[in-house]
């Protein structure tokens, strides 16, 4: 019966002269979903509104549910649209919608018109009385509440008609791309997938890079952090994953630094590695998983001497979430089952039994000086290793 979709908005509402940019940068980021789609679609802006025409037939959950992957998208409404044939024409496309769509008839309703097109010889409280009393006559049983109806019956009168009265929540947030981009260091945990996939509900594009660690990390767990980046990437777009060899740096710092510090250390020369690439990749900050107290590596003393090899800024979109909630929101986009398969990543197999909870950074300065021989040279061969490849949905 739809025929095609309204999609609203709810921030970029809100912005002044540059509201336009969103709006395309909304519009770009449907037709990137709607590919994923059987059928063909025709994505157009118009006064406010977003619309996706149907030009062939489609599978309406298939299109929907790739609809609510879109960042921006406050609500997605399902539309018949019909050309102006005149009053009584409309009249009768109403009825054969509320009767197909509400088979309880023993509902309230409100019809709430929208007059974009001034010509139309009916103001918009006329054709709201007028289609009100149409649809009394069609079904006596219907009561009209104007305050808490149970439906409330667009129509829109544009170019065309267009009418609707369900609404389907959207993700909510910015359009992807609209606010910069940023470089998120992926691991094969629960968090850092999710730690993406909330930087890209702000707009942020989303680069990657995972530290492997041959032979002590398989290629298992590199697929696995593939897996996790194609999955984030449904809601992100296309991820570029950077893979970089960290094993002779990790190595290296196990064999010059003491044990307790070498989480800390170790997350130093990650975020240093990190920046560099983003920086060459025009990113505007990292992105991690970290989350308050949370681990060792993760107290408040421990982020500040992490945060002091950056220039950059470091976005931390999960910093005041449980540990729970941050499961929660992996099982809703998909991650949490590739989560928790059994395969190391680089921060687990050098495990101090003891970890510093609360690092001095002067300490960790004086004991990196142990590495000042060779780090340079390590840092950059890792560098050099870096193999990218870009991840996206099928």
């Amino acid at each position: 019966m739809f025929t095609a979709f309204l999609i609203k908005y709810a921030e970029i509402g809100v912005k002044g002269k540059n509201k336009y940019l969103f709006e395309e940068a909304l519009a770009k980021q449907v037709k990137y979903a709607l590919k994923r789609c059987e059928g063909e679609f025709k994505v157009t802006r118009t006064e406010g509104r977003i619309y996706v025409h149907a030009l062939t037939g489609f599978d309406f959950d298939e299109t929907v549910n790739e609809l609510k992957t879109v960042f921006g998208i406050s609500g997605i409404c399902p539309v018949i649209h019909v050309e102006d044939e005149g009053f009584e024409k409309l009249s009768r496309t109403v009825i054969d919608y509320m009767n197909e769509n509400y088979p309880d008839k023993n509902i309230t309703f409100k019809v709430n018109t929208r007059r974009a097109r001034k010509n139309y010889p009916m103001d918009s409280q006329q054709v709201n009385r007028e289609m009100g009393g149409v649809i009394l006559d069609a079904f006596p049983e219907m009561r009209v509440d104007v305050h808490h109806p149970d439906v409330m019956l667009h129509i829109e009168i544009r170019e065309k008609i267009y009418i609707y009265s369900m609404e389907i929540p959207g993700p909510g947030g910015m359009p992807v791309g609209s606010n910069g981009k940023a470089m998120l260091l992926l691991s094969g945990g629960i968090d850092s997938p999710v730690a993406g996939y909330m930087a890209a509900k702000r707009g942020v594009k989303i680069d990657a890079v995972y530290f492997h660690a041959p032979p002590y990390t398989s290629d298992r767990a590199k697929q696995k952090v593939v897996d996790l980046a194609r999955q984030v990437s449904r809601y992100s777009g296309p991820i570029y994953l950077h893979t970089i060899n960290f094993t002779d740096i990790q190595l290296y710092i196990y064999e010059k630094c003491p044990h307790e510090e070498l989480t800390i250390i170790m997350r130093r020369y990650m975020m240093k590695i990190a920046e560099i690439i983003a920086k060459e990749n025009e990113c505007l900050g990292l992105i991690t998983g970290e989350s308050i107290g949370q681990v060792a590596s993760q107290t408040v003393q421990s982020l500040a001497v992490t945060n002091e090899v950056c220039t950059l800024p470091v976005f931390r979109p999960l910093i005041g979430f449980d540990k729970m909630e941050i499961v929660d929101i992996s099982e809703k986009i998909g991650t949490y089952e590739t989560s928790i398969l059994p395969y190391e990543d680089c921060c687990t197999i050098f495990v101090a039994k003891h970890p510093v909870t609360k690092p001095n950074l002067n300490i960790i300065k004086r004991h990196e000086e142990n590495l000042k021989e060779k780090i340079d040279e390590l840092v950059q061969q890792a560098l050099d290793s870096d193999v990218v490849e870009i991840v996206k949905v099928d």
